[in-house]
C-alpha cells in the first residue's frame, strides 16, 4: 500500500510517497516559492536522477497538480496513475482542542482547520488548501490530518494550563498545546523500542534540538509535558525565538522603543533567540565557527541554549519521578557532537555517562552512554513523515 505524505507550509509543500509493505521511500520532493517568483519544484524518485520543474505556483493547488504530473511522468515518476495511492496524511498545526487524534478528514475538520487560522495563521491556511488540493486532483481519496498539536494535547490539565484567569482557557482555548508533535511521538515510541524499556511505563526525555527546538516528557509514549506553549515561542531557546522571557520584557520593550505588541512579538519570533544573543547567526554551525575564533557573543548564545536545554530536562527528570531514557534528533541533536556533550556534562546527577567514541557520530542511531550509564541517551534521527504515514495508514486499514 502506497501512502502519500504532504506537508503544506506557508509558501512551500514537503512530499513523500512511502511504500507502506516495508516503509520505503518511493520517491520525494519540495516545492519553492509558491505564491512567489521562482517557483520550483524538485522531484526525486528511487534509483532514477532528480527531476527539476522552474514553473509558476501561484497556490498550493497548483503545487498540487505538479506533484502529481510529477509522480505519474514517464521518466521520472513512480506511479502509473493516482489510483495506486491508496490514503494522503496530511501535518496539520491545530485544531484548538477540538481535535488531538489523527482523523479521516470531513467537512467538520475542515471547518476546525479553518476556524484555528488564528492559532496557526502561517500554516492552518497552507494545510487547508493542501487537503482541498488533493480532494480535487484525487477525488474519492482518503485525506488524514495528523496534528502537529496532538501529542502535546494528552498532557495533564497541570501542565497544560496557563495561571491566567480560566475564563480565556473557557472563550478561547488559551493553554500550552506544544509542537513537533509528530517528531516527538516517533521518537519517543522509538527510544522505548531501542533502549529496550517497558512500554508502557517507560520514561523518556526527547530533545528535539534545531533552528526550532523543544523537548519532550513521556511515559509509555504518552506526553506528560512539552515544552512549546500557545504558540512555539514558549519554551527553549532557538534560532530566532526567545523562548522562555517574563511577559513583561514585551511592555517594556513597546514603552520604550515606542513599539506595539505585534512588533515585539515580530522580535521575540524572528530576531532574538541565539541570533539575538550573538549577533552573528541563527545557524548553529555558524556559531560553532565565530565561538572556536575567539567571538564571545557567540560562546555565550551556546552556553545559553546548551544551559537552557539541561535545565529542561532537570525539570522534566522531576516531573516523571525519573527517567529511563534521554534521546537527541533533529538538525542540532542529531549532529551536533559537542552540544550533546555539553549538555549531558550538567547531568551527572542523573548518573548520565556519555561514550565519547559513541558520541562521534552525526544523523545515525546510536546509543551514545556508556553500558554503566543509569540512564540511556541515544541519538534517533527522526521521520515526522514515515509518523504521518503510519498514523494514516493506521486509519486506512
Amino acid at each position: 500500500m502506497k501512502i502519500l505524505v504532504i506537508n503544506c507550509g506557508s509558501s512551500s509543500l514537503k512530499y513523500q510517497l512511502i511504500d507502506m509493505d516495508n516503509e520505503s521511500v518511493v520517491a520525494k520532493g519540495l516545492c519553492e516559492r509558491i505564491g512567489i517568483e521562482g517557483s520550483m519544484l524538485t522531484h526525486k524518485a528511487a534509483g532514477k536522477e532528480d527531476y527539476v520543474v522552474e514553473k509558476a505556483m501561484p497556490t498550493h493547488v497548483t503545487a498540487i497538480e505538479m506533484v502529481m504530473e510529477a509522480l505519474q511522468d514517464a521518466t521520472y515518476g513512480v506511479i502509473k496513475d493516482t489510483s495506486e495511492i491508496a490514503a494522503v496524511g496530511h501535518r496539520v498545526l491545530h485544531a484548538g482542542t477540538v481535535y488531538s487524534d489523527s482523523i479521516i478528514v470531513n467537512e467538520d475538520v475542515k471547518r476546525v482547520i479553518k476556524e484555528c487560522f488564528d492559532l496557526g495563521p502561517l500554516h492552518n491556511p497552507a494545510n487547508l488548501m493542501g487537503i482541498e488540493a488533493c480532494e480535487k486532483a484525487m477525488p474519492g481519496t482518503p485525506n488524514i490530518a495528523v496534528w502537529d498539536t496532538g501529542f502535546g494535547m494528552k498532557m495533564p490539565e497541570k501542565a497544560y494550563l496557563y495561571a491566567i484567569p480560566y475564563e480565556y482557557f473557557e472563550k478561547y482555548s488559551l493553554r500550552r498545546y506544544g509542537f513537533h508533535g509528530t517528531s516527538h511521538m516517533f521518537v519517543s515510541g522509538e527510544a522505548l523500542k531501542f533502549a529496550n524499556l517497558d512500554p508502557g511505563k517507560g520514561k523518556v526525555i526527547v530533545c528535539h534540538l534545531g533552528n526550532g527546538s523543544s523537548i519532550s516528557a513521556s511515559i509509555g509514549g504518552k506526553c506528560v509535558d512539552t515544552s512549546m506553549g500557545l504558540t512555539p515561542l514558549e519554551g527553549l531557546i532557538m534560532g530566532t525565538r526567545s523562548g522562555d522571557v517574563d511577559a513583561a520584557v514585551v511592555q517594556y520593550i513597546c514603552n520604550k522603543e515606542n513599539k506595539d505588541v505585534n512588533e515585539v512579538l515580530n522580535i521575540l519570533n524572528k530576531k532574538s533567540g541565539v541570533l539575538g544573543i550573538s549577533g552573528v547567526s541563527s545557524d548553529f554551525r555558524d556559531l560553532g565557527k565565530a565561538a572556536d575564533e575567539g567571538n564571545e557573543r557567540a560562546k555565550t548564545a551556546l552556553d545559553a541554549f546548551v544551559y537552557r536545554v539541561a535545565k529542561y530536562i532537570g525539570a522534566y527528570a522531576a516531573a516523571l519521578n525519573g527517567v529511563d531514557a534521554i534521546a537527541f534528533t533533529a538538525g542540532v541533536g542529531e549532529n551536533d557532537m559537542k552540544a550533546r556533550k555539553d549538555i549531558c556534562s550538567y547531568l551527572g546527577y542523573l548518573g548520565v555517562e556519555i561514550d565519547d567514541e559513541a558520541n562521534n557520530c552525526r544523523g545515525k542511531r546510536q546509543m551514545i552512554s556508556t553500558p554503566d550509564s543509569k540512564v540511556k541517551v541515544m541519538v534517533l534521527p527522526t521521520n515526522e513523515e514515515l509518523a504521518i504515514a503510519r498514523e494514516t495508514l493506521r486509519l486506512v486499514q
